[in-house]
């Protein structure tokens, strides 16, 4: 009873427009409050186990590779890319859409943060897109799409933090993910040119009188200096010469010097990256301290053990738990980000993926591709919101929402791809 009391809080919280951290938080104290067998006693082991969190090496991941998203996104890197390569592929029909898409891939590889690629990605090609012809619905779900890749392609915020919840390797995950990327990139880039070829007119061919030979090579420059970043970061964690955590230190002090090299390099750069930084990272932590604190009386209620004994006992089927499992999931992404969601969710399911002996580093990939979905899916979806706010009056939210409900299910396709073949998940793990 204890266990529904606390959702039922946290809902009614979070939906009056309390934050998040605070909802978890408040909500575990009423509950301790009212069970008696619980009690204000509890959260006498929260410092510990704060403390517990603050000691976690592969958190301090989180921060740098943020501030390395921040950098380069007014380093006018991306900016160049998105020009130079909207240009190579606008003869090409439906071009400039995956010339974005492509673009997206690559500021998640080299950035990881869906907002400020969204953002950008919205300011720069969407009005272009909208003045060549093409559709709203088709170019603001393409744009929104492109800029969630940041949730799975490594370096991903989300691959970290579930490593540190679920406590697997972080460079395994990013080794694992990197094929399920390719797999939603790939089946992102079939179903623009299928729907190019279908309705010639919402992606229509963009004739230029440039040099091609020129355009070629301006995008291959474009592509240098994000590859050189991608390289350094990803490759020393492949490679085994760093871990996450040096690596993304790495990774910021390469930004750095690109946007030196770049001549956008600003004290006012290096003071917004860390101020945005410093303010994304409290907001993670905080809601990390209020999950605890749920957490914390959610397992003294006992309520885990008995959704432990539901899975084991009455359904004892592994498909079965994986599928209700990634429902649940899909569905509280409609309403709550994939913080909560991997601080509160996953810590509950734990034990019976244990119990079932479901391989955690699948599991984890299947949960990081539901969790990109959360970013897309009406009514509250970040990137949904990035876009609108970025975009303005260039297009009617119906608009977005219909845009965006091709990936919703191209995502849940690769989804059931990852589900149905777990074998595509351990070809880069060794």
């Amino acid at each position: 009873m204890t266990g529904i009391i606390l959702f039922v809080v946290a809902f009614i919280l979070l939906m009056i427009g309390i934050p998040v951290a605070f909802a978890f938080g408040a909500s575990a104290i009423f509950a301790a409050l009212i069970d008696p067998n619980i009690g204000l006693d509890v959260f006498g082991l929260l410092p510990y186990r704060i403390y517990g969190i603050m000691q976690n090496f592969t958190l301090m991941a989180v921060p740098l590779f943020i501030f390395m998203g921040f950098i380069l996104e007014k380093s006018k890197i991306a900016e160049n890319m998105l020009e130079s390569i909207g240009e190579l592929f606008g003869p090409i029909r439906g071009g400039l859409a995956i010339a974005i898409i492509i673009v997206g891939a690559v500021l998640a590889a080299s950035t990881g943060i869906v907002g400020a690629s969204v953002v950008m990605m919205t300011i720069i090609s969407l009005p272009i897109m909208l003045k060549h012809g093409y559709s709203p619905s088709l170019a603001s779900g393409v744009i929104a799409a492109s800029g969630t890749l940041g949730q799975l392609i490594p370096p991903s915020i989300v691959l970290i933090i579930l490593g540190a919840v679920m406590n697997i390797s972080v460079g395994d995950l990013f080794k694992a993910a990197i094929i399920p990327g390719i797999i939603i990139v790939g089946l992102y880039m079939l179903y623009v040119l299928i729907i190019a070829f279908i309705k010639p007119d919402i992606a229509p061919l963009i004739k230029t009188d440039k040099n091609y030979k020129q355009i070629l090579i301006n995008a291959i420059k474009s592509l240098i200096a994000p590859f050189v970043l991608i390289a350094i970061v990803l490759g020393s964690i492949f490679a085994g010469f760093a871990t996450p955590t040096e690596s993304a230190a790495i990774g910021a002090l390469g930004a750095i010097i690109l946007t030196i090299f770049y001549r956008t390099f600003s004290f006012e750069l290096l003071r917004y990256a860390s101020v945005e930084t410093v303010k994304i990272t409290a907001m993670i932590f905080m809601i990390l301290i209020g999950a605890t604190a749920f957490s914390l009386v959610f397992n003294e209620s006992g309520a885990g053990d008995i959704v432990t004994e539901f899975f084991t006992d009455s359904i004892s089927n592994k498909y079965i738990f994986i599928a209700i499992t990634m429902i649940l999931i899909f569905i509280l992404g409609f309403f709550i980000d994939f913080i909560e969601i991997t601080f509160i969710v996953i810590p509950i399911l734990l034990p019976i993926v244990e119990e079932f002996d479901i391989d955690p580093l699948w599991f984890a990939l299947l949960i990081a591709i539901n969790l990109q979905t959360s970013f897309l899916t009406p009514p509250f979806g970040f990137s949904l919101f990035y876009l609108k706010g970025a975009a303005g009056k260039l297009i009617k939210t119906t608009d977005l929402y219909k845009g965006v409900i091709p990936f919703i299910i191209i995502q849940i396709i690769a989804l059931l791809i990852i589900l149905f073949y777990p074998n595509l998940v351990y070809l880069l793990v060794k």
